[in-house]
């Protein structure tokens, strides 16, 4: 009743994510084959050449999708975010089960059936358009059968890098541990699925030699609706992610960082006749870095501590002046402008559940290191990458768990952490989830970690285009205190309130940010 309830409450932005989600898949689909059938018939015809190219195609469906989707992200022309890489993606997953079904219909020719049509004066195109082709037909459309049912699942990844559709759902659903919004997502793009496959399976029934169907006809209608496809992925998906004159806001992909792009996005709304783009849920720190010096993202919510270490591979620091005149410094060298914080320091905090801390006693870190040993710890895979993360804190403290730390979503450690499945973990200081569940912050008494002051980072390009914006913008400095972005955090995490409807409600009450 309740994920009714949520798509009669979002009909709107439900029905784009499913036309966007179609289109994806339909364009990429369609692309794939009217690439993969020639394809496909080439390396039939000419075995040595061809077999290079499946094992090409083969080597391809080996990549994770989202290793595929993070490494266009820096290509020039054909990467970036949006739509443009997500069809490349998908395209190449769809081109494999199209080229390799060709492959299988045409040897499964009889070989009497072509000798007969050499023996009539048939030459090698009309062999193959009247016969091969037709005979192939039915090995061919399983192939298209198997491809669009597998993109429309990958194409819910495809939300990490801005191109949209019902992954958003998934996505954003992760960041809040909301299984609602999971389901608002998953439901639908199962149902599309399963709707691909017995869709295709008829119509590859309804095609079936001995049916009295032009089978010439059959594959003409094929390919001409390939083509269509193929005007769709240049008529319209394309054409809609332009981004023309839109400022284009991002954000990674846990909830606070969605609200502040939210926070950016209107801003521009209510006090600009600009009109932003939203790319919200792009994934971690690299990801928006990679975007924005592509020229894909013009402005994101940044932390100096995260800039100043994972961006820009500077020392760990502790004087918070100090960190902010590096970072601004660096991001002036790249072009970009670091605007004043916004007003609060979402730290690193070392949690554990609230009632070992209450039986323990465990206040800070140091108490818990010696506890340490018999725990499990669960952390998200940038904190065990960066210099600032995990290797650091270990050192720092000590620390020594019973095994390797778990690797996994950070929005999801929370509920690993609540749910006893890990003991210890790292999250940020202004998560709304750590009053839900009942979790308990460990004082850093050692002072390890840096600061991470919240700050809009905007392309120099942009400003230089439209002043206006850091007029907007500034307006927002020192306006977002820590108690107040805890509480934001809380209405989207807990109280399941609409991002929109909270950055609205912060206006109500700061209308001094829009004078």
């Amino acid at each position: 009743m309740r994920l009714f309830e949520f798509w009669l409450q979002h009909q709107t932005e439900f029905l784009n994510a499913i036309v966007r989600h179609l289109a994806l898949v339909l364009a990429a689909s369609g692309v794939a084959v009217a690439v993969g059938v020639p394809l496909g018939v080439f390396a039939f015809r000419r075995p040595k050449l061809g077999s290079p190219l499946i094992g090409l195609a083969n080597i391809v469906q080996t990549v994770p999708s989202l290793a595929m989707f993070g490494f266009l992200i820096p290509l020039p022309v054909i990467g970036g975010i949006g739509a443009k890489a997500a069809l490349i993606v998908l395209i190449l997953y769809a081109l494999l089960p199209v080229m390799r079904t060709t492959v299988s219909g045409l040897k499964a020719v009889d070989p009497a059936v072509r000798e007969a049509g050499l023996a009539m004066g048939m030459t090698d195109w009309q062999l193959l358009w009247q016969v091969e082709l037709p005979l192939a037909r039915p090995a061919i459309l399983a192939g298209v059968r198997v491809a669009t049912v597998v993109g429309v699942g990958t194409a819910t990844i495809a939300a990490a890098i801005g191109a949209g559709g019902l992954g958003e759902y998934i996505f954003r659903g992760v960041a809040s541990v909301d299984s609602i919004v999971i389901l608002a997502g998953a439901v639908p793009a199962a149902l599309l699925a399963l709707l691909a496959d017995v869709t295709l399976g008829a119509l590859e029934r309804w095609l079936t030699p001995g049916r009295k169907r032009n089978a010439t006809g059959s594959v003409a209608l094929l390919l001409g609706a390939s083509g269509v496809a193929l005007l769709l992925l240049v008529g319209g998906l394309l054409w809609s992610d332009r981004s023309g004159d839109r400022i284009v806001i991002g954000s990674k992909d846990f909830t606070e960082q969605v609200i502040l792009g939210e926070l950016l996005a209107q801003t521009i709304e209510r006090t600009t006749a600009l009109k932003p783009l939203r790319k919200f849920n792009l994934g971690d720190t690299l990801v928006c870095e990679t975007a924005m010096r592509a020229g894909d993202l013009d402005a994101y919510v940044e932390y100096t501590g995260t800039a100043l270490t994972a961006v820009f591979k500077q020392p760990v620091l502790l004087d918070s002046e100090e960190v902010t005149r590096r970072v601004a410094a660096s991001y002036a060298a790249t072009g970009r402008t670091m605007l004043p914080d916004l007003g609060f320091n979402n730290t690193y905090v070392i949690l554990v559940r609230g009632e070992d801390a209450r039986r323990l006693g465990l206040q800070t870190i140091s108490q818990a290191a010696q506890y340490a040993p018999t725990w499990r710890a669960g952390f998200g895979s940038a904190f065990l990458d960066r210099e600032d993360g995990y290797r650091g804190l270990v050192r720092t403290y000590g620390l020594q768990f019973r095994e390797a730390p778990l690797t996994m979503n950070l929005s999801l450690t929370y509920r690993a952490l609540a749910d006893k499945q890990v003991d210890l973990i790292s999250g940020d200081a202004t998560n709304g989830l750590i009053a839900k569940l009942d979790l308990s912050v460990l004082a850093d008494d050692r002072h390890y970690f840096p600061p991470y002051h919240a700050v809009p980072v905007v392309r120099n390009e942009v400003l230089a285009r439209h002043p206006e914006l850091r007029v907007a913008w500034l307006r927002l400095a020192g306006k977002v205190t820590e108690t107040e972005m805890r509480q934001m955090n809380y209405e989207a995490d807990v109280e399941r309130r609409d991002v929109p409807q909270i950055v609205q409600a912060f206006f109500h009450r700061h209308p001094e940010t829009l004078q």
